[in-house]
């Protein structure tokens, strides 16, 4: 699996596995990506429930340090706006506005920006109150 997902990622939408198995291949996708910060990750089961948090987890080796990429946390909160809220709309123009800021450069150290935790995550919001008006 882990090497068919270097080799081929396109290939999955959805990987089912167990926790240990899933946190190696979580780490090992980051790099498609570019960074451990940039990737959500959902535990769902058989309801509309779920856990929803960074593939990161909470970095306390970074803890208060404004150092944490904010990005897979936001994304994180867009795929439970989507699939436990049904709020598509919402999680859309959410996930519209962290890859305007990535693609725009307004990112944090571990994608190549200057950007603190703070700012990062303000200039999110900052795309989302344009889009909203």
């Amino acid at each position: 699996m882990a090497m068919h997902l270097l080799s081929r990622p396109a290939d999955f939408d959805v990987i089912v596995t167990e926790n240990l198995f899933g946190d190696i291949l979580t780490d090992e996708a980051a790099m498609l990506a570019g960074s451990m910060g940039l990737l959500p990750s959902a535990s769902l089961g058989e309801t509309r429930r779920g856990l929803y948090e960074p593939i990161h987890g909470s970095a306390p080796d970074i803890a208060g340090r404004q150092l944490a990429n904010p990005c897979g946390m936001l994304l994180s909160v867009a795929m439970m706006l989507r699939l436990s809220l049904g709020l598509e709309a919402e999680a859309a123009l959410l996930e519209q506005a962290v890859w305007d800021c990535v693609t725009a450069g307004q990112v944090t150290r571990d994608l190549g920006g200057s950007l603190t935790t703070s700012e990062a995550g303000a200039a999110v919001r900052s795309r989302l109150v344009r889009a909203a008006a």
